[in-house]
């Protein structure tokens, strides 16, 4: 064998590697693009629905754009793949999108009235980890979003590229997979519950969504309408309230606190042993108590929405909603108190910056994180311990014995996510300003904290945190209440559904607590169960109705009026 011959194998042996090398590349790409493209058709926006079965069907909106792709004219094909790739990255990111939000508050993405919701997750990054890291996160996600489309995009023009490649192939495929489709379709062939074969999911999702904008872009209009109505606008402060003239009235929010921590297995026992153990202190100090359940507008966040719903009689579930209230001369339940007289007091302990909504909500003075006096750490979120809010609120406001009738309204926030590190009850003589907080374990996880732990744990550590709230606030009447106190406890919302497990209610625990027997008479009417612990069979309210109620039960009229 000559030299040349021996230069000229080699020549072809590398070129063969390399062709070899080349069309493995070019297949792996192109398998690469179609599991894209298929994730994007089939993919649940739910967690709970992410399983192998879900990705073994055929999606019909593949058919189409297959079909599409082999009839579109040659100078026009590429144009249409990219646009449908664009699309179909876009729909990524949106079910991407919606799978959080139902992680979080049980729900898909609003596209039109939730955008304003992104905002407090940035800020929260800015305060706890610094304003860069802020810029940097909004950075990364908007290069991610434009990284989705494009891939999609490049994937859905490769499949069509080989599809016209190979027109005879992929038209008998076309063929194959519209009568397979067809087939399963018609009899409703499941491979698992809810998982049907033939696939129109892709579809479903944009008719959702398309539904879900036209009635958000109605809504204003439709909230309008509602918030039009107000039985109490004008009613004078002298007719307001009569009933509780002379009581402190303190409106509690225990922050996630669901109907699961009274009826989940795992958390029921605890719970409700804390709340059978408060039942009984609390009437050996002379108190009695009345308890049900109301419907909250969220579930998994969204503390103001449920707070705004309660105080303004409004169904107030999304930002558009909040907006438009605050903005308004909606009556709250804190400008009624005020209206008759009562001084009216906010203790926000969760607020870190300017609050220009507390003037809609009618407070006499507001008490910010910055105005309670706190000198410890953070429990993660919790800016500081229930306990020491509840200290602080009575050393600003109840101290004096000669002090103005008041009404307080007083969200709770040890028992936020993430749950853990949690503080421990002191003696009340022992709080002072929180500097004894600082030899407990603490820290500043974020709420989100709780995706990287074993859902039992946090579950149980959820279950630990409302037992510590609804300690503190028994524990604050029996040691700090009297004659003319009066307590109304709720939950705002139910917890993340990774302690509700899928499917739970957007039901929270409401107790009103009081030593005056008259008190409770006003709404014995609302036949709500004795003790601290609502019965699986409680009544159950909108918590919309809630304000209407109360100022109907202790205005002047008989208990039996309504």
């Amino acid at each position: 064998m000559t030299t040349h011959e021996i230069q000229s194998d080699v020549v072809d042996g590398v070129a063969g590697r390399g062709g070899r090398r080349h069309l493995v590349a070019a297949w792996t790409t192109t398998v690469l693009a179609g599991l894209l493209v298929l994730f994007g058709l089939v993919a649940p926006s739910d967690l709970e629905r992410f399983t192998p079965a879900a990705f073994a069907r055929i999606p019909v909106e593949a058919l189409l754009g297959l079909g599409l792709v082999l009839v579109v004219p040659a100078r026009l094909r590429h144009v249409v793949a990219l646009l449908i790739g664009a699309a179909l990255g876009l729909l990524i990111v949106v079910k991407v999108v919606d799978t959080g939000f139902d992680v979080v508050l049980y729900r898909p993405f609003d596209l039109v009235l939730d955008w304003p919701l992104l905002a407090p997750g940035v800020d929260y990054v800015a305060v706890t980890v610094g304003e860069a890291a802020a810029v940097g996160t909004v950075g990364a996600a908007v290069l991610l979003v434009l990284a989705v489309i494009v891939l999609t995009a490049l994937a859905v023009l490769r499949l069509s590229r080989v599809a016209t490649r190979h027109r005879l192939a992929s038209t008998r495929a076309f063929v194959v997979l519209a009568v397979a489709w067809t087939a399963c379709a018609a009899p409703g062939l499941h491979l698992a519950p809810g998982v049907p074969v033939a696939s129109d999911s892709a579809a479903l999702f944009v008719r959702d969504h398309a539904r879900q904008v036209r009635a958000s872009l109605h809504d204003r209009e439709d909230f309008a309408v509602e918030s039009a109505v107000d039985a109490f606008r004008d009613t004078p402060g002298e007719e307001l309230l009569t009933a509780l003239r002379g009581k402190d009235v303190v409106l509690a929010f225990v922050e996630s606190y669901g109907r699961v921590a009274v009826e989940h297995p795992e958390l029921a026992p605890g719970v409700g042993a804390v709340l059978d153990d408060g039942t009984r202190r609390l009437r050996a100090a002379g108190y009695d108590s009345r308890s049900a359940f109301l419907t909250s507008p969220t579930t998994g966040g969204g503390s103001w929405l449920a707070q705004t719903t309660l105080l303004s009689g409004l169904w107030v579930d999304n930002q558009q909603r909040y907006r438009s209230t605050v903005a308004s001369d909606r009556l709250t339940l804190n400008e009624a108190f005020r209206r008759a007289n009562w001084r009216s007091v906010g203790v926000v302990p969760g607020i870190t910056q300017a609050w220009p909504e507390s003037e809609f909500f009618g407070y006499d003075p507001v008490y910010t994180a910055n105005d309670l006096g706190y000198r410890g750490p953070r429990f993660s979120y919790a800016t500081m311990p229930d306990q020491y809010t509840l200290s602080a609120f009575q050393r600003l406001e109840r101290a004096d014995p000669d002090h103005a009738p008041v009404m307080a309204t007083i969200p709770l926030l040890t028992s936020h996510a993430p749950w853990s590190p949690l503080p421990r009850p002191l003696g009340w003589d022992e709080v002072g300003d929180g500097s004894v907080y600082r030899t407990m374990p603490s820290g500043n996880d974020a709420p989100q904290a709780i995706f990287g732990r074993d859902p039992a744990v946090v579950r149980a550590d959820y279950g630990r945190s409302v037992e510590y709230s609804l300690n503190t606030l028994v524990s604050y009447v029996e040691t700090f209440g009297g004659d003319d106190l009066v307590l109304v406890l709720l939950g705002d919302h139910q917890p993340n559904q990774l302690v509700t497990g899928e499917g739970a209610s957007r039901d929270v625990p409401i107790s009103i607590v009081a030593r005056d027997p008259a008190v409770l008479d006003r709404v014995s009417g609302w036949n709500w169960d004795d003790g601290l612990k609502p019965g699986p069979h409680a009544p159950v309210r909108p918590m919309s109705t809630f304000r209407d109620d109360f100022l109907t039960a202790f205005g002047p009229r008989s208990p039996e009026a309504g």
